[in-house]
């Protein structure tokens, strides 16, 4: 009930949608801009379209992605939002945490989504079924990684997300968390002419203060904290909020309480929209006898690890058989008085190129009964 009477401000949301419209106007006026492609305002995504989408009760699909083929694949099935997620620590780079990202790394991934998200855009202007009729160009969101932007001194987190708008193309970055201190630094950043994502309820970068990777809002108290950290956010200006881990009625009340869209992710299926991170829901990391860690609330609606499995145990195979590469992938040949020319030149010096070859065959075996012999001690 108490949540209910809630009623949001949308002053400082109207300036926060102002400013994500100049941030596009930066990115596409900037001389530093990336100059791999122009984009088509007619079709992209923006931080207006996500609100008007909600207004209209028309879900918003977010995928995470971290490279050009992947974002290739994401952009041409159409959807609405590409986050380039820190969480590329944990997927790609084999890291246990999302901590240890940084900026550059952060850009070079980024950089990677937009060069994809603009050979989409290429390609489909001159054959359009190369995404299924879907016209539209996602928005791209940059992850600020843990210690980008939580200083006292704004400017620090300015100097970061003009990084991800001028040497990376994205469009808007995301923030974790909505503290007061968050939300001034939202505002700024917003405020600055760069489009922000806020992000509530589990928060990945503060895994050293919660102790692990935990569930957020099941108790009465910190729920109505989420409420009063989403409208925070939103007053600082964002134009979207991730709720991550949070019982679905909690995110369904965060969301009604919004103009701004929210984003769910383990929050139920009454946020304005959903994300997964792209390997995830494909099952990239899955094989035929066994199955890496997937959250629980991720659907899985592909197993590409079982066919990647099977590929990779097939080329193996056939290489070792002898049967790759066979006529068929030697494409390269030479005429056939080329080839004799080729056999002259080589019996010219036949008898030095034995020699030669006797010699280093005699090096590495002898190298190869030290290793056998052990005479440097037990390995």
């Amino acid at each position: 009930m108490m949540m209910m009477m809630i009623r949001p401000s949308t002053t400082m949301f109207r300036l926060g949608t102002a400013a994500a419209a100049r941030s596009s106007q930066l990115l596409s006026s900037s001389s530093s801009s990336p100059p791999q492609g122009h984009r088509n305002f007619a079709s992209k995504v923006s931080a207006l379209s996500l609100t008007s989408k909600k207004r209209k009760g028309n879900k918003i699909t977010m995928v995470t992605a971290y490279d050009f083929p992947s974002s290739v694949h994401v952009a041409r099935a159409g959807m609405d939002i590409i986050l380039v997620g820190d969480s590329v620590g944990m997927v790609e780079l084999g890291y246990d945490t999302t901590q240890p990202m940084t900026m550059d790394a952060m850009i070079h991934h980024a950089a990677s989504v937009r060069r994809g998200v603009d050979f989409v855009e290429k390609t489909s202007a001159t054959n359009p079924t190369t995404t299924n009729g879907n016209e539209r160009i996602p928005l791209l969101v940059g992850d600020m990684p843990l210690g980008s932007y939580e200083y006292r001194d704004t400017d620090v987190a300015l100097r970061n997300a003009y990084r991800f708008i001028k040497e990376a193309g994205m469009d808007a970055v995301k923030i974790e968390g909505g503290s007061a201190r968050r939300a001034h630094t939202a505002h700024q950043i917003v405020e600055s002419g760069v489009a922000v994502m806020g992000h509530i309820g589990l928060l990945p970068q503060a895994i050293s203060v919660t102790g692990g990777f935990r569930a957020v809002g099941r108790t009465a108290t910190r729920a109505r904290q989420l409420v009063d950290e989403a409208l925070r956010l939103q007053d600082a200006g964002i134009f979207a909020l991730v709720l991550e881990c949070m019982p679905p009625n909690v995110a369904r009340e965060v969301t009604e309480c919004l103009e701004i869209p929210t984003i769910g992710i383990g929050a139920g299926n009454q946020t304005s929209g959903q994300v997964l991170v792209f390997h995830d829901m494909l099952g990239m990391l899955s094989h035929p006898h066994h199955e890496a860690f997937m959250p629980k609330f991720c659907k899985k609606y592909a197993s590409v690890g079982h066919s990647i499995q099977e590929g990779l145990q097939d080329f193996r195979k056939d290489v070792e058989g002898g049967q790759f590469p066979s006529e068929e992938y030697t494409p390269y040949a030479m005429k056939e008085d080329e080839k004799k020319l080729f056999d002259n030149l080589l019996e010219k010096d036949a008898d030095d190129r034995h020699r030669r070859h006797d010699e280093a065959a005699d090096r590495y075996v002898k190298a190869d009964e030290y290793e056998k012999l052990n005479l440097y001690g037990p390995k």
